[in-house]
Protein backbone atom coordinates (compact mmCIF):
# COMPACT_ATOMS: atom_id res chain seq x y z
CA UNK A 1 0.00 0.00 0.00
CA UNK A 2 0.95 3.66 -0.79
CA UNK A 3 1.23 6.05 1.57
CA UNK A 4 0.19 9.37 1.28
CA UNK A 5 2.27 12.65 1.75
CA UNK A 6 0.64 14.73 3.81
CA UNK A 7 1.25 18.30 2.45
CA UNK A 8 3.17 20.18 5.20
CA UNK A 9 3.95 23.87 5.23
CA UNK A 10 7.44 23.01 4.55
CA UNK A 11 6.61 21.11 1.78
CA UNK A 12 4.40 23.59 0.28
CA UNK A 13 6.67 26.71 0.64
CA UNK A 14 9.66 23.47 -1.18
CA UNK A 15 6.88 23.18 -3.65
CA UNK A 16 6.44 26.80 -4.45
CA UNK A 17 10.20 27.97 -4.35
CA UNK A 18 10.32 24.94 -6.97
CA UNK A 19 7.74 26.55 -9.04
CA UNK A 20 9.06 29.96 -8.85
CA UNK A 21 12.60 28.95 -9.86
CA UNK A 22 11.35 26.98 -12.86
CA UNK A 23 9.16 29.87 -13.55
CA UNK A 24 12.01 32.23 -13.57
CA UNK A 25 14.36 29.94 -15.17
CA UNK A 26 12.04 29.62 -17.99
CA UNK A 27 11.62 33.37 -18.15
CA UNK A 28 15.36 33.76 -17.96
CA UNK A 29 15.09 30.86 -20.62
CA UNK A 30 12.69 32.96 -23.17
CA UNK A 31 14.72 36.46 -22.43
CA UNK A 32 18.10 34.84 -23.31
CA UNK A 33 16.60 33.01 -26.27
CA UNK A 34 14.57 36.44 -27.10
CA UNK A 35 18.62 38.48 -26.51
CA UNK A 36 19.68 35.56 -29.17
CA UNK A 37 16.83 35.93 -31.41
CA UNK A 38 17.59 39.84 -31.64
CA UNK A 39 21.17 39.83 -31.80
CA UNK A 40 20.57 36.81 -34.70
CA UNK A 41 18.27 38.88 -36.26
CA UNK A 42 20.59 42.15 -36.11
CA UNK A 43 23.14 40.01 -37.58
CA UNK A 44 21.03 38.81 -40.27
CA UNK A 45 19.96 42.66 -41.25
CA UNK A 46 23.70 43.96 -40.91
CA UNK A 47 24.80 40.70 -43.22
CA UNK A 48 21.89 41.96 -46.03
CA UNK A 49 22.60 45.57 -45.46
CA UNK A 50 26.44 44.39 -46.31
CA UNK A 51 24.96 42.52 -49.88
CA UNK A 52 22.65 45.25 -50.67
CA UNK A 53 25.99 47.86 -50.63
CA UNK A 54 28.18 45.80 -52.31
CA UNK A 55 25.29 44.53 -54.83
CA UNK A 56 24.65 48.59 -55.47
CA UNK A 57 28.63 48.94 -55.86
CA UNK A 58 28.72 46.16 -58.77
CA UNK A 59 25.87 47.63 -60.19
CA UNK A 60 27.19 50.36 -60.80
CA UNK A 61 30.70 49.50 -61.81
CA UNK A 62 28.63 47.60 -64.20
CA UNK A 63 26.58 50.77 -65.71
CA UNK A 64 29.89 52.68 -65.67
CA UNK A 65 31.19 50.04 -67.84
CA UNK A 66 28.89 49.92 -70.22
CA UNK A 67 28.63 53.77 -70.63
CA UNK A 68 32.43 53.65 -71.16
CA UNK A 69 32.01 51.09 -73.89
CA UNK A 70 29.23 52.60 -75.42
CA UNK A 71 31.56 56.22 -75.64
CA UNK A 72 34.35 54.32 -76.79
CA UNK A 73 31.98 52.55 -79.85
CA UNK A 74 30.61 56.16 -80.57
CA UNK A 75 34.20 57.52 -80.99
CA UNK A 76 35.39 54.37 -82.74
CA UNK A 77 32.61 54.73 -85.35
CA UNK A 78 33.04 58.17 -85.51
CA UNK A 79 36.51 57.29 -86.60
CA UNK A 80 36.18 55.01 -89.07
CA UNK A 81 33.16 56.97 -90.60
CA UNK A 82 35.99 59.61 -91.05
CA UNK A 83 38.65 57.95 -92.11
CA UNK A 84 36.82 55.29 -93.89
CA UNK A 85 38.08 56.46 -97.48
CA UNK A 86 41.47 56.98 -96.90
CA UNK A 87 42.26 54.53 -99.38
CA UNK A 88 40.10 55.73 -101.78
CA UNK A 89 40.86 59.07 -101.74
CA UNK A 90 44.75 58.14 -101.70
CA UNK A 91 44.27 56.21 -104.67
CA UNK A 92 42.69 59.35 -106.25
CA UNK A 93 45.47 61.46 -105.25
CA UNK A 94 47.10 60.00 -108.56
CA UNK A 95 44.39 61.47 -111.00
CA UNK A 96 44.81 64.87 -109.48
CA UNK A 97 48.54 64.89 -109.75
CA UNK A 98 47.77 63.99 -113.35
CA UNK A 99 45.10 66.63 -113.55
CA UNK A 100 47.85 69.53 -112.47
CA UNK A 101 50.35 68.05 -115.06
CA UNK A 102 48.10 68.03 -117.81
CA UNK A 103 47.32 72.04 -116.80
CA UNK A 104 51.07 72.09 -116.09
CA UNK A 105 52.10 71.15 -119.30
CA UNK A 106 49.28 73.28 -121.46
CA UNK A 107 49.96 76.31 -119.64
CA UNK A 108 52.16 78.30 -122.30
CA UNK A 109 50.46 76.84 -125.42
CA UNK A 110 48.34 79.57 -127.07
CA UNK A 111 46.16 77.37 -129.35
CA UNK A 112 42.94 77.50 -129.20
CA UNK A 113 42.70 73.92 -129.22
CA UNK A 114 44.56 73.49 -126.28
CA UNK A 115 42.96 75.94 -124.51
CA UNK A 116 39.79 74.32 -124.65
CA UNK A 117 41.22 71.60 -122.99
CA UNK A 118 42.94 73.14 -120.62
CA UNK A 119 39.32 74.46 -119.79
CA UNK A 120 37.90 71.02 -119.45
CA UNK A 121 40.82 69.85 -117.16
CA UNK A 122 39.85 72.93 -114.97
CA UNK A 123 36.81 72.11 -114.37
CA UNK A 124 37.54 68.33 -113.96
CA UNK A 125 40.17 69.51 -111.25
CA UNK A 126 37.52 71.34 -109.87
CA UNK A 127 34.90 69.17 -109.29
CA UNK A 128 37.21 66.63 -107.90
CA UNK A 129 38.65 69.02 -105.12
CA UNK A 130 34.77 69.63 -104.11
CA UNK A 131 34.35 65.83 -103.73
CA UNK A 132 37.70 66.00 -101.98
CA UNK A 133 36.43 68.70 -99.88
CA UNK A 134 32.80 67.28 -99.05
CA UNK A 135 34.91 64.06 -97.76
CA UNK A 136 37.83 66.12 -95.47
CA UNK A 137 40.33 66.10 -98.00
CA UNK A 138 42.64 69.21 -98.46
CA UNK A 139 45.33 70.10 -100.40
CA UNK A 140 48.75 71.11 -98.36
CA UNK A 141 49.59 75.04 -99.15
CA UNK A 142 53.24 74.62 -97.80
CA UNK A 143 55.34 77.05 -100.22
CA UNK A 144 57.71 79.46 -98.47
CA UNK A 145 56.79 77.58 -94.77
CA UNK A 146 59.30 76.14 -92.98
CA UNK A 147 60.25 72.08 -93.20
CA UNK A 148 58.55 69.89 -90.66
CA UNK A 149 59.11 66.19 -91.21
CA UNK A 150 55.32 65.33 -89.89
CA UNK A 151 54.41 66.82 -93.05
CA UNK A 152 57.26 66.80 -95.55
CA UNK A 153 59.54 64.39 -97.78
CA UNK A 154 62.85 65.89 -98.59
CA UNK A 155 63.49 65.00 -101.96
CA UNK A 156 66.75 67.87 -102.77
CA UNK A 157 68.11 70.28 -100.42
CA UNK A 158 69.78 73.40 -102.72
CA UNK A 159 71.60 76.84 -101.10
CA UNK A 160 70.19 79.66 -101.04
CA UNK A 161 72.01 82.46 -99.24
CA UNK A 162 68.28 84.75 -99.11
CA UNK A 163 66.22 82.32 -97.25
CA UNK A 164 66.48 80.56 -94.08
CA UNK A 165 67.68 76.77 -93.89
CA UNK A 166 64.89 74.52 -94.00
CA UNK A 167 62.24 76.26 -95.98
CA UNK A 168 60.52 75.17 -99.10
CA UNK A 169 61.39 76.53 -101.99
CA UNK A 170 59.23 74.06 -104.01
CA UNK A 171 57.01 71.25 -104.37
CA UNK A 172 57.67 67.83 -106.53
CA UNK A 173 54.22 66.14 -105.34
CA UNK A 174 51.43 67.89 -103.06
CA UNK A 175 51.07 67.07 -99.77
CA UNK A 176 47.31 66.34 -98.97
CA UNK A 177 45.18 65.62 -95.36
CA UNK A 178 42.19 63.47 -94.55
CA UNK A 179 40.36 66.05 -91.77
CA UNK A 180 43.20 65.81 -89.10
CA UNK A 181 45.61 62.96 -90.61
CA UNK A 182 48.27 63.28 -93.24
CA UNK A 183 46.96 61.40 -96.14
CA UNK A 184 50.06 61.75 -98.27
CA UNK A 185 53.51 63.58 -97.08
CA UNK A 186 54.70 66.73 -99.70
CA UNK A 187 57.51 66.14 -101.75
CA UNK A 188 59.54 68.83 -101.08
CA UNK A 189 63.11 70.68 -101.97
CA UNK A 190 64.64 73.07 -99.01
CA UNK A 191 67.33 75.14 -98.72
CA UNK A 192 70.36 74.30 -96.65
CA UNK A 193 73.04 77.11 -95.48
Amino acid sequence: MKKNKKNTPETEDNNLNTEEAASTIFEEDQETSSKEKAAKEEQGIEELQKEISKLKEDYLRAFADAENTKKRCAQEIEKNNKYAISSFAKNLLSVADNLQRALDASKDNKDENCKALREGVELTQNELFKVFDKFGVRKMEIMGTRFDPNYHQVIQEINDPEKEAGTIVAELQSGYMINDRILREAMVIVTKR
